[in-house]
């Protein structure tokens, strides 16, 4: 009888142990894992709060990973100047003031040379072809290479497509009539801008407008239709040139802190990842979906004069584009790395697109 007494109390004690301990064991793991635990991070971006395309595309993001998360992961986005001037968000993230940032590499070529290829060169890879390189062609390995030094995780965060040529306050007719002209270009198109007897600055998107009003610059380049009609750029230039030879497929970046990044759950950090991916494509296709009616108002309703660069031109600027790619490998390790890879895939890239996307737009 007392065995019996013993064991029935272990079995009572066992039973009211289960129930008592099952909730207490997954809160437990709730705390220990982080599963639980809720984030707020700050994203700084290059762009005016809640602009067209640049700016609404880190608002996509935050919402994406808000939603996924269960708002367990809340991402407040700045505007550029709100918290850090337009150019300064890589340093920003790098440090840690903000967990993320949204921008383009190619403003970081002063710190990161091998940088300029992670968003678009002259004569380059099309949004379509990035996209293949950087997740299929060992072009985000390579990306991730460059930034770990400074403490950043990189992800495609947006892409343009292929952007216009830029505004200009006279015709372009022959390579005479780039000589002496200061336009805001920045990156490598910049430098066969120069090199085609051109004067290339770096200024934010925000102060464009001010900058060809003032006759600080006599021509200006920027996205397309769609964003550069909400800043206004018809007013202060005639001439509205194409194609973007300079930035065929300009991938935007969300930079993430690392230190940031690896305090993140596995779960969050998949979200954060799988938003980007969904953030860089809605990109894409707001631009391809708004540009064309932007075009359309600024060259019948605002008298904007379209025109196509000369063929000879254009000629010219393929060949000192390739010059500029060719000693920018030679200069830094980490380019020459980044460009075998890039020029590797363009080539075969061009062979499939010239009997596919090329072709089929040829013949429609």
């Amino acid at each position: 009888m007392k065995h019996i007494l013993m064991l029935a109390w272990l079995v009572v004690l066992t039973a009211c142990g289960a129930d008592q301990t099952a909730p207490l064991q997954g809160s437990m793991a709730g705390d220990t894992t982080g599963s639980q635990k809720t984030f707020q991070w700050k994203m700084v971006t290059s762009w005016p709060k809640n602009y067209p395309g640049l700016g609404t595309g880190p608002e996509y993001f935050a919402r994406q990973v808000e939603a996924m998360s269960a708002g367990r992961l809340k991402i407040h986005v700045y505007g550029a100047n709100e918290l850090v001037p337009a150019l300064e968000v890589f340093d920003a993230v790098s440090n840690g003031t903000a967990e993320m940032g949204h921008s383009g590499a190619y403003f970081w070529k002063g710190k990161v040379p091998a940088s300029v290829f992670f968003t678009s060169v002259p004569f380059g890879l099309t949004a379509q072809e990035m996209n293949a390189w950087l997740y299929h062609g060992g072009g985000m390995a390579l990306w991730e290479e460059a930034y770990a030094p400074f403490g950043l995780i990189p992800l495609a965060g947006g892409n343009s497509g292929v952007q216009m040529a830029g505004w200009f306050n006279r015709e372009i007719n022959s390579l005479n009539d780039i000589k002496g002209l200061k336009m805001r270009i920045p990156g490598l198109g910049g430098e066969v801008f120069q090199r085609a007897g051109g004067e290339a600055v770096t200024i934010a998107g925000g102060e464009l407008f001010t900058a060809m009003q003032t006759g600080v610059i006599d021509a200006t380049e920027w996205v397309g239709p769609w964003n550069d009609k909400a800043f206004g750029l018809h007013r202060v230039a005639k001439y509205y040139y194409y194609p973007g030879w300079h930035e065929p497929g300009s991938t935007m970046e969300l930079t993430v802190n690392k230190k940031a990044f690896d305090s993140l759950p596995a779960d969050l950090q998949a979200i954060v990842r799988n938003a980007a991916r969904a953030a860089n494509q809605n990109m894409l296709d707001e631009y391809t979906a708004h540009n064309n009616a932007a075009l359309k108002e600024l060259v019948e309703k605002d008298g904007v004069q379209l025109r196509k660069l000369p063929d000879d031109v254009l000629a010219r600027l393929r060949e000192l584009s390739e010059q500029v790619l060719e000693e920018q490998a030679a200069a830094d390790p980490m380019s020459g790395k980044v460009y075998a890879s890039f020029k590797a895939f363009r080539a075969n890239v061009k062979t499939w697109h010239a009997v596919s996307e090329q072709a089929y737009i040829e013949a429609r």
